[in-house]
């Protein structure tokens, strides 16, 4: 029996390797950032289009690319996928990013196999865990990016007002704000910029830049420029009102990060001991973990642990996690 799982994950795991190598290799899936947002700008429909005009043309409709491989198929239908490596600002095609959870959990399952004493069963948690480590990284990867993004608003709208107040235009302040200060907030706002170059509604403009950062704070923002063109006012008054209230919020949510702080350590170290236990236990005496996969009470109570750390961890989160 040994043998042939061994030979099957093997197997499942080069197949995945060589499903990797053509989706990185393949056309269509090497462009750079300028091109995918041209793309982006090219697939727009024309909003308020006479009639006769609701439909898009065959060149529009396929970009400006029409070299799609089998991966980018699959992926087009998982939006959330995008939308969250963009967030994130990883360039890498979806297509590509799935490739790799699947290579490292192809990669995990072998590795365990082919590993002398180590349970058979053990194989599918490990790539279970490798296959997860990319996803892990890319969440992480987005919410600091994000966070980064939250504290650097409030400086950004306070010198977007003090251009408005100099005698810039709207157009002109946001391509400071790309000039003159760092990532990642200078990304967006320079591609609200660019987007305006390309002669996209501000309205547009702002829209997209919401729906990239879900950041409460930058919807405020969008929705207090496009009311001030639509009713009139002074905007840069406007502006230095709802920095003034981010900052306000940010120290807020710190002092409620600090208050909350022993209670997400002790939930990370409730969460970590069965693990590590799991571990340690079957470094000692091997014989005993084992119970656990080859009786039938064993394997119920292995799935109860997993269910119930699943509740706790959900349980501890949601009592940490407060909003602001």
């Amino acid at each position: 029996m040994m043998p042939i799982l061994v030979i099957a994950a093997i197997g499942i795991g080069f197949a995945a390797l060589v499903a990797f190598a053509v989706t990185a290799i393949t056309p269509g899936s090497q462009n750079t950032a300028a091109e995918d947002r041209l793309q982006a700008l090219a697939t727009r429909r024309p909003k308020g289009g006479k009639a006769g005009e609701d439909e898009p043309s065959l060149l529009l409709a396929g970009g400006l690319d029409d070299t799609k491989n089998w991966a980018s198929a699959i992926t087009s239908s998982m939006p959330a996928l995008g939308t969250y490596m963009d967030q994130a600002n990883v360039s890498m095609p979806p297509a590509q990013f799935i490739g790799i959870c699947v290579a490292a959990f192809a990669a995990g399952t072998v590795a365990v196999s082919v590993t002398p004493g180590v349970p058979i069963l053990l194989a599918p948690i490990a790539g279970l865990i490798t296959g997860a480590t990319p996803l892990i990284w890319l969440k992480m990867k987005r919410g600091r990016r994000l966070a980064k993004f939250g504290r650097q608003l409030p400086d950004a709208l306070e010198l977007l007002g003090r251009s408005l107040r100099a005698g810039h235009s709207l157009a002109a302040g946001f391509g400071l704000i790309a000039s003159e200060m760092d990532e990642p907030i200078s990304i967006e706002f320079g591609r609200v910029f660019q987007e305006q170059n390309f002669g996209i509604p501000l309205e547009e403009a702002l829209d997209d830049m919401a729906s990239r950062v879900p950041n409460m704070d930058v919807r405020f923002f969008a929705t207090a420029v496009i009311l001030q063109r639509q009713t009139g006012g002074d905007l840069a008054e406007i502006l230095d009102k709802i920095g003034h209230l981010v900052r306000e919020r940010i120290q807020i949510l710190g002092q409620v990060q600090a208050l909350t702080g022993e209670g997400r350590l002790s939930g990370i170290v409730l969460l970590a001991m069965p693990p590590l236990l799991f571990l340690v236990m079957l470094w000692m005496n091997k014989e005993y973990v084992m119970t656990l996969f080859t009786d039938s009470i064993g394997q119920k109570l292995l799935i109860m642990a997993i269910i119930t750390q699943i509740v706790g961890a959900l349980v501890i989160r949601k009592i940490v996690t407060i909003k602001v």
